[in-house]
């Protein structure tokens, strides 16, 4: 059953993002998703519990949230360059992070996704990031996506 519905999610995903309905095209396109389905089935996707669809529920509001920050950092990181010297501030912190191996890439890839700042390590329990400005590094030590990453992961 996680197969399939996997298989029909990147099937959906491939044809949305291709845009192209011509059969060699189509064709082309079933094969890259059942070889992706064959490559995630050998690397043990579906036994090893990482199998991820019970974040779904939970990923909309998230989302919703991750773009309200990611225009706000926009904003923030314009005003740097705008202004520099005063408010530049660049700052590698350690986050630490409960969450399991779904919620540490979940949390590093919105902290990336975040302009002005970058994941730069990913260990088990801490993220070490590098911060534009120590406001932005302050506001990652917070904690709130953190909380937010927590809430939706179950991992």
């Amino acid at each position: 059953m996680r197969r399939a519905l996997t298989l029909c999610l990147l099937v959906g995903t491939w044809l949305l993002w291709s845009g192209v309905y011509v059969p060699l095209v189509l064709g082309l396109g079933l094969a890259s998703s059942l070889l992706a389905l064959y490559l995630a089935q050998r690397m043990g996707f579906f036994e090893r519990g990482i199998y991820s669809l019970h974040l779904l529920p939970g990923l909309p509001r998230f989302w919703l949230w991750l773009l309200f920050e990611i225009v706000k950092a926009n904003l923030s990181v314009a005003a740097v360059v705008l202004r520099p010297g005063k408010s530049l501030s660049p700052t590698v912190v350690d986050i630490e992070t409960g969450s399991g191996p779904i919620g540490r890439t979940l949390l590093a890839n919105a902290i990336t996704l975040t302009p002005g700042t970058v994941t730069l390590d990913v260990d088990v329990g801490r993220l070490r990031v590098h911060c534009l400005t120590r406001a932005a590094a302050d506001e990652l030590l917070a904690g709130a996506m953190n909380r937010r990453v927590a809430a939706v992961t179950t991992d």
